[in-house]
């Protein structure tokens, strides 16, 4: 069975954080059972096994972070040797032949040559010489060196290791001292040498930044998503020409809809329709109407879609995700409705799959929960616009009899892509978009 590598979880992830292992090692695991979580550059997401087996080997500890490709763990079937039992296992044979070579050549080294007999014998007649001619001088004079082997290096006293991998570990930088051998007797091998240069240390669980006292600055790493907002964002701003549009329109209908429904009966909370349920299917629906705002720039074309995948940012804790509707023109305002709060609990919760956030052919952002009148959104390239929704404000009006009463009223900004759209054919949209929300009973049909 191969090793189990880190996946791409997102068409923007080039490395991942192993967050948490939810099997251990020598623990049986099954094709599609949760064996991880992962934190991709978009999100925290729960990682099915691709294999049946016996986790036999963990390579990546909690907390470690590695690129897409690299190996993360093995699954091994019934008596399967893992890759390092392979490998050491074949180190051994290897380094057999070189360590008897070696202790032949360290034997030899041992034995006293010729050359270091001599000088002890001319200097006892160089002793008697020098006596005999000058007494005084000989009584003074130092010894000659001696020929002595040079003595052991303090990391060779203790590090038993080949002649080449002490070549290779002093080219390669490693320190013997923390290199495990795996050859005879626990003998470093040029293998072991190599492997260990090539180890990364695994990095440490993120902690939360520390408190900052008055008068002092806090420096906080990005996050790998937060990385790629930034980078999307130039991508967005740099490249497509903006301009917008906004409309302000008269949400009694909207609040009036919405209380019939509620003195209808609606059951629990978690099943209620809410006004910015009316706002994703009017949007779909507009678009249905007005197709060709469904749309993005693709090199030297225009491409159409024939689905409207609905994108809904959701806040979370690290920053922004687009859970996306799939071909939500065929969907109801209930089925829209109870897709919406499952996908944006399961965002803020971090339990989303790859397929659920990427794509989108376009956006509706709503921060009209969070007080904001009005706002501007960056589109999210491909995508050719996205929709900013304010909150509903109660405001003084006139009426069709020409009387001030008090009324309801909304702001709707559309971002649009000059290359996709022009003025013309964003008004039409916001024309329609004004119509559905207005008569909020069509959106029910």
């Amino acid at each position: 069975m191969p090793e189990i590598q880190m996946p791409k979880l997102s068409d923007t992830m080039t490395e991942g954080t192993l967050v948490s292992w939810k099997k251990k090692k020598g623990d049986n695991v099954s094709a599609g059972e949760v064996l991880a979580e992962i934190e991709t550059d978009k999100a925290t997401m729960e990682w099915e096994s691709p294999e049946d087996g016996t986790l036999t080997e963990i390579y990546v500890e909690e907390g470690g972070k590695v690129n897409v490709g690299d190996k993360i763990a093995f699954i091994g079937g019934e008596g399967e040797e893992t890759p390092k039992e392979q490998e050491k296992e074949k180190a051994q044979k290897e380094e057999e032949p070189k360590a008897e070579e070696e202790k032949k050549e360290e034997k030899a080294a041992e034995k006293p040559t010729k050359e270091e007999k001599e000088p002890k014998a001319d200097k006892k007649q160089e002793k008697r010489a020098t006596s005999k001619e000058k007494p005084e001088e000989a009584a003074v004079s130092p010894a000659p060196a001696q020929a002595t082997r040079p003595p052991p290096q303090p990391e060779e006293a203790w590090v038993k290791a080949s002649p080449v991998a002490r070549r290779i570990a002093a080219e390669l930088g490693v320190d013997l001292a923390s290199v495990k051998g795996t050859g005879p007797e626990g003998r470093v091998t040029e293998t072991d040498v190599r492997a260990a240069s090539k180890s990364k240390p695994v990095a440490p669980k993120p902690s939360a930044p520390a408190a900052v006292k008055a008068g002092e600055s806090a420096r906080i790493q990005l996050s790998g998503m937060r990385k790629i907002i930034a980078q999307r964002l130039v991508e967005s701003l740099g490249p497509i020409p903006h301009f917008y549009l906004t409309i302000d329109l008269d949400a009694g209908p909207l609040m009036e809809a919405r209380e019939e429904l509620k003195s209808a009966g609606e059951g629990a909370d978690a099943a209620k329709i809410t006004v910015n349920d009316f706002v994703l299917k009017a949007a779909v629906q507009a678009a249905v109407k007005v197709p060709r705002v469904n749309a993005s720039f693709d090199g030297d074309a225009i491409v159409q879609y024939s689905d409207v995948d609905l994108g809904m940012a959701v806040a979370i804790e690290e920053g922004l995700l687009t859970p996306v509707i799939r071909a939500a023109q065929n969907k109801s305002l209930r089925e829209i409705s109870e897709l919406a709060k499952d996908l944006a609990h399961r965002a803020r919760n971090k339990r989303m799959k790859p397929e659920e956030f990427q794509g989108g052919t376009f956006t509706v952002s709503n921060l009209g929960g969070m007080g904001i009148d009005s706002f501007s959104a960056v589109i999210n390239p491909p995508q050719g616009f996205i929709l900013a929704v304010g909150k509903i404000t109660k405001v003084p009006v006139v009426d069709d009899c020409d009387q001030m009463v008090v009324g309801h009223r909304m702001s709707i900004t559309m971002s649009c892509d000059h290359r996709v759209i022009d003025g013309a054919l964003g008004s039409e949209y916001l024309k329609e978009l004004r119509h559905l929300l207005e008569n909020p009973a069509l959106l029910l049909v």
